[in-house]
């Protein structure tokens, strides 16, 4: 792996898990970006992002209970560790920052 670092799709999944909290599994994921996003999000791509993210220690995942409808079967779950919930703090908090830095002259559309 990669180090620790996440890209913009990672950082949008592990917001969603917690929206999603108890009930963040890949399709629900995939339905709350479609959503939020306005655009069509592949559930293979939130996959694997969630598996870079178990890996980066970001999330964990877990089976939740057979349910009829999905034929006996359970769904795998995911929540964020304490780790993850620092790294969604560390970048809301560098976003803010630069977000904070840029002059106020360029929103209003003046020359520098």
């Amino acid at each position: 792996m990669k180090g620790k670092n996440i890209g913009e799709f990672e950082e949008l999944v592990l917001l969603t898990v917690g929206i999603l909290h108890e009930n963040a599994y890949g399709l629900s994921i995939t339905d709350e970006l479609e959503s939020r996003l306005k655009r069509k999000v592949t559930i293979s791509s939130v996959h694997k992002a969630l598996v870079r993210l178990e890996g980066k220690g970001y999330v964990r995942s877990y089976m939740g209970v057979a349910s009829e409808v999905r034929g006996g079967r359970a769904k795998k779950l995911y929540q964020l560790t304490s780790t993850g919930r620092e790294e969604l703090n560390h970048s809301r908090e560098l976003r803010n920052t630069m977000w904070e830095a840029v002059p106020k002259i360029v929103w209003e559309g003046g020359k520098l």
